[in-house]
This record gives C-alpha cells, structure tokens and sequence, in this order.
C-alpha cells in the first residue's frame, strides 16, 4: 500500500492557479461595479455644469477619480449627458459586458 505523505501539498499547489483565476475575476466584477458608480455621479456632475452654464466635460472629469479616467467617453447632447466607463480590464474580452453607461439630464 503507497502511503498518502505529501499528497495534501501538490493538491494544495495544484489549487493556486484556480484560487488566483477566481480573485481576479472578483476583483475586475468588482472594479465594473465601481464604474457603474462612478459613471452615474459623474453624468450627474456634468448635468449640474450645464444647469450652472460650466463646461461638463469638464466635471465629468473632475467627478471621477484619476484611475477611472482612461476609459472615459463623455457625450453632451442638449441637455443630456451621457457617460461611458470602461473599467481597467485584468481579463481580456470583457470589455464590452463590463463597460459602464449612464446618462443624465439637465432639463427641466
């Protein structure tokens, strides 16, 4: 009969890979739930600088912190803002399922 000795280790080692795949699919859920967020106070904030006569691209920018930024799109149509965010994506593909949208208006 072989005996078992070490057989917990290389299950244990074995197991890492699966373990690591599972917390960065976590953590990029959690950073498109963030954009999500995000993304709704900053079409707000662009919505308030219309109303007060400013420059929404401007707050949209301003709203949002600088990690988010870079996958910034902002569109002003009449009293409309719409905000798009893409997260920083750790799995590539996701990016159109993970992407942010929202949208806010200033009239009346």
């Amino acid at each position: 009969m072989r005996t078992a000795k070490g057989q917990a280790s290389v299950e244990a080692v074995a197991a890492i890979p699966l373990v690591a795949a599972i917390v960065v699919l976590l953590l990029q859920l959690l950073a498109a739930g963030a954009d999500r967020e995000l993304a709704g106070h900053a079409a707000e904030a662009g919505a308030m600088a219309l109303i007060q006569g400013g420059d929404p691209e401007a707050a949209v920018r301003d709203a949002l912190p600088g990690w988010s930024r870079s996958g910034l799109s902002v569109r002003v149509t009449d009293q409309t803002v719409r905000v798009r965010l893409r997260p920083p994506l750790a799995v590539p593909g996701l990016a159109g399922v993970l992407e942010a949208d929202s949208q806010a208006s200033a009239a009346p």
